[in-house]
């Protein structure tokens, strides 16, 4: 339980600067035993910082344990101790206090939250990274309220600053490679932290989506909301990891896999607009009616524009990778190509694109894809891996590519990883 969490830039400085010193220190114990003929292996020193960095951010809480959640599922970026650390951003962290918690209602309504719902439990069920959420009743209905933490939204670009350092040093990139996906990833946080508009993206969303089967979404309740109080319906079942656990049979686990895959495509297809957090926090699973997924969270949505859509989809079409002059041309508009590169690096680009965009569309040039086959995922990872230990595309320094394809393909990947973890096979057409 945290009675406090730092919220000035200064104490927050403080905060991570003394945790660069402990990272530090460990980094300083792992060689003074390495001289001495001890035992201390990477593994050892990656396992001492991870839970330095993480025990951190769960302190401070915002938008550096966002960027952790988010790190978690980019798992071909980090060592396995920082992702497996990580991934706890994305079930369960340390809760707000109660008297903050009250001290949030007085501040918003004029009233404690035991005043507002018939029903309000002080423990939070469940604590986040923006924040978290509490159990209420209002009129026989049962009730979710996520309450946001304090100075969260203040914090932001602080925040970025502060673990910007590790960040790079963790992944072993230059800050010309991440700029963009740090300014992009800064928009996205800063309108999670507006609880208002995640209440209008989710009624909209939901009632756009309502005609697809499988799928059940929360009503809102702006009169018990505010930009840093929100209030939706309480939904039950069970997320991913616990539902795993039961062993649900393969016609289950296709069910919701399909409900999820049409989720997303009906989005982008329909809609341009994606719901680009698909973490296993995000969504709930139950075996009802053949299996059914209840989507949650609507804080992290990416509009896609009509010139990116068409964009995104004419690279990953079949023809593309058939007409070399069609992908230069595709690249070329995305910004990949440039009119100043020499032959050979204009190769290389080309080159790897192929092999990138052949494997991200696998799942949409086929009638059903059997996700179920882990080595898809593998592939993927070890593309990624490939990728960033190439030395000649380490040697760019400018980043290339529009900046929108950065959540595009996040949520992509992401998707394929929780369609994985199912061993879900959908109809992809």
């Amino acid at each position: 339980m945290l009675n406090d969490i730092p919220t000035t830039k200064v104490a927050r400085a403080a905060r991570f600067a003394k945790t660069g010193l402990n990272v530090g220190a460990n980094y300083i114990k792992h060689y003074a035993k390495k001289a001495v003929g001890a035992e201390s292996t990477t593994e050892d020193l990656h396992a001492a910082n991870a839970a330095e960095l993480y025990g951190t951010l769960s302190e401070m809480k915002g938008s550096v344990l966002k960027v952790a959640q988010m790190l978690a599922m980019e798992k071909n970026m980090l060592p396995s101790a920082y992702a497996d650390q990580f991934a706890q951003a994305q079930y369960q962290t340390p809760p707000l206090s109660g008297p903050l918690v009250v001290k949030a209602f007085r501040d918003a309504f004029g009233k404690s939250p035991f005043q507002l719902f018939d029903e309000f439990e002080p423990e939070a069920r469940q604590a986040a990274s923006i924040g978290q959420v509490h159990f209420a009743r209002k009129n026989g209905k049962q009730l979710a309220v996520k309450v946001q933490y304090p100075g969260v939204a203040d914090s932001i670009k602080s925040d970025i600053r502060l673990v910007k350092p590790i960040a790079l040093r963790v992944m072993g990139l230059n800050e010309a490679q991440v700029r963009p996906y740090l300014e992009e990833v800064e928009t996205r946080l800063l309108e999670e932290t507006d609880y208002a508009l995640e209440l209008r993206r989710g009624q909209e969303i939901a009632a756009q989506c309502q005609e697809l089967a499988h799928l059940e979404f929360p009503a809102y309740y702006a009169e018990f909301s505010t930009p840093r109080i929100l209030t939706m319906d309480w939904l039950t079942g069970q997320h991913l990891k616990e539902f795993l656990v039961t062993n649900p049979a393969q016609d289950v686990r296709n069910q919701i896999g399909q409900a999820l895959w049409d989720f997303y495509q009906f989005q982008f297809n329909n809609l341009h607009q994606l719901h680009a957090d698909p973490h296993p926090g995000n969504f709930l699973m139950r075996t009802e009616n053949g299996g059914t997924l209840g989507v949650l969270d609507f804080g992290c949505v990416k509009d896609v524009p009509q010139d990116v859509y068409q964009l995104f989809t004419a690279l990953l079409a079949p023809e593309t990778f058939a007409d070399e002059t069609r992908l230069a041309a595709l690249l070329s508009e995305a910004g990949v190509l440039r009119a100043s590169d020499a032959p050979a690096l204009r190769a290389l680009y080309l080159r790897t694109m192929h092999v990138s965009l052949e494997l991200v569309g696998r799942p949409f040039r086929q009638a059903t894809f059997d996700f179920g086959d882990p080595s898809y995922m593998a592939a993927l990872y070890a593309l990624g891996d490939d990728l960033m230990a190439d030395p000649e595309l380490r040697k760019q320094r400018e980043p290339r590519g529009s900046e929108h394809f950065i959540y595009l393909n996040r949520t992509y990947v992401g998707l394929f990883a929780l369609l994985t973890e199912l061993k879900a096979s959908v109809r992809t057409q």
